[in-house]
């Protein structure tokens, strides 16, 4: 096929990709533990069904222990051709209080050339974007094609990463294409070139055998709660940075958003200032960040005038590409441990950790890659750095040391993932769509394979 035929092809499946996107995010498919497991594995079955719609010779849904199913398929390469491995996730994150959403999380709501839900971007767009790349060869893929669909990223992806490492000859591939990020900007053209790791764990503090009245007690007994936000707040001095001993700064080379942009973007309200120092790319791509991602507190409508025995947090940390997420949790255990007061008891557990990644300067695949967005995008894409994880890649980058590793996909910077009315720009899914089918084709030329 020609680029002008690959290009004409993905344009025409567009109507279908976009129903088949409303169907997939209507799924409710939290993976997370107390939620249904019935619609995780509906999404499995939902995403096995579009794979098989692509031509690929095999797909099959693979049992990963201790999690829900992947979804794999694949097609041989044609001689001399090369493997690509394409991966994304069905799971997504749970939606969260239904009144802050503008349209029900999990009724997807076309609006303005846009499609509203929880999950049409991260990840299921991703799943998307893969189908419809590979439907525009009708069967005649020009390389090789294998792909990986797992079914609880958002909450234990580490699982996937031990079926990779006992599974590598079925993973096995040249390039790895992971559709989990996005551009900057909706047009903006980037590849995803440094991930932060991540590590998290659950904070319990206990100081009295039970709640005790307020009046009679308050001013002598410990507060449980109280000492949960003293520990906490102390992770952090006054301007925002981090206190912990071992989690430097750290400095990203190239170029991030302007502090307007950012300000826009992350919805910071006016007279609210940004946290932490350093360049915005410097904090939000290279450096720790630590942030409390839930708390087990009694409500404000349901108080009573009481003294609290027990607190608990969920503590999630950004761990900058180069360092080591155990290693960090560790850190921030033993600080939590040294600022306890009180004499107050305290546990952790429920402990999860996700290695970063750094890109290499690229090769023949990510060469492919930009010509492939320079036509999709009318320009080339730039090296960018996300604050996010996806624990898998390190897992890949080990078990597939010569595979170049490319990140991109249709979740722009304002697509509001894993917050309310999460939205996927279809312009952008049809541009990274392409992109991809693009990026296919060109890897299989000689000139990308140094014939």
């Amino acid at each position: 096929m020609t680029p002008d035929q690959i290009e004409s092809a993905v344009a025409a499946s567009m109507p279908q990709a976009i129903e088949e996107l409303k169907r997939l995010a209507a799924i409710p498919s939290v993976a997370f533990p107390g939620h249904p497991e019935e619609p995780v594995f509906a999404a499995a079955a939902a995403t096995e069904e579009l794979l098989r719609s692509t031509g690929l010779q095999r797909v099959q849904r693979v049992p990963v222990e201790g999690s829900f199913p992947a979804v794999y398929g694949e097609s041989p390469a044609p001689p001399g051709a090369p493997t690509v491995l394409l991966y994304a996730h069905y799971d997504v994150q749970p939606a969260g209080d239904p009144a802050a959403w503008r349209t029900p999380p999990f009724e997807p709501t076309q609006i303005d050339g846009a499609l509203y839900g929880r999950g049409v971007a991260d990840d299921k767009s991703g799943i998307i974007s893969h189908v419809t790349a590979l439907r525009a060869f009708q069967g005649r893929l020009p390389v090789g094609v294998k792909v990986i669909i797992e079914g609880q990223e958002e909450y234990a992806g580490e699982r996937l990463e031990s079926f990779v490492e006992r599974n590598p000859d079925l993973l096995r591939a040249d390039a790895i294409v992971v559709a989990d990020t996005g551009n900057p900007r909706v047009g903006d053209p980037a590849v995803t070139t440094s991930l932060r790791g991540m590590a998290a764990f659950t904070l319990e503090v206990r100081t009295l055998r039970g709640p005790v009245h307020s009046g009679s007690f308050g001013g002598a007994a410990p507060d449980a709660l109280a000492a949960l936000m003293r520990m906490l707040t102390a992770l952090h001095d006054d301007n925002g940075d981090i206190r912990v001993p071992g989690l430097p700064r750290g400095t990203f080379l190239g170029q991030g958003t302007s502090e307007e942009e950012f300000r826009k973007t992350a919805g910071t309200l006016d007279g609210v200032s940004l946290v932490g120092s350093g360049s915005l790319a410097d904090r939000l791509w290279s450096s720790y960040a630590i942030t409390v991602t839930g708390l087990d507190v009694p409500t404000v409508s349901g108080a009573i005038n009481a003294v609290q025995p027990m607190a608990r947090a969920r503590v999630t940390i950004r761990v900058p590409p180069a360092g080591d997420p155990k290693t960090t949790v560790n850190a921030v255990v033993e600080f939590l441990r040294q600022v306890t007061p009180w004499g107050a008891q305290v546990s952790f557990g429920d402990f999860s950790v996700g290695s970063g990644f750094q890109a290499d300067s690229g090769g023949k695949a990510r060469s492919a890659l930009n010509r492939a967005m320079e036509r999709a995008f009318g320009r080339p894409p730039r090296d960018v750095g996300a604050g996010g994880s996806i624990p898998l890649i390190n897992t890949l980058l080990k078990q597939f040391p010569a595979a170049e590793i490319l990140l991109f996909g249709a979740e722009d910077e304002d697509a509001a993932i894993h917050a309310p009315n999460e939205r996927v720009d279809l312009e952008e899914l049809r541009r990274v769509a392409t992109a991809e089918a693009l990026f296919l084709h060109e890897l299989s030329l000689p000139s990308a394979l140094g014939v």
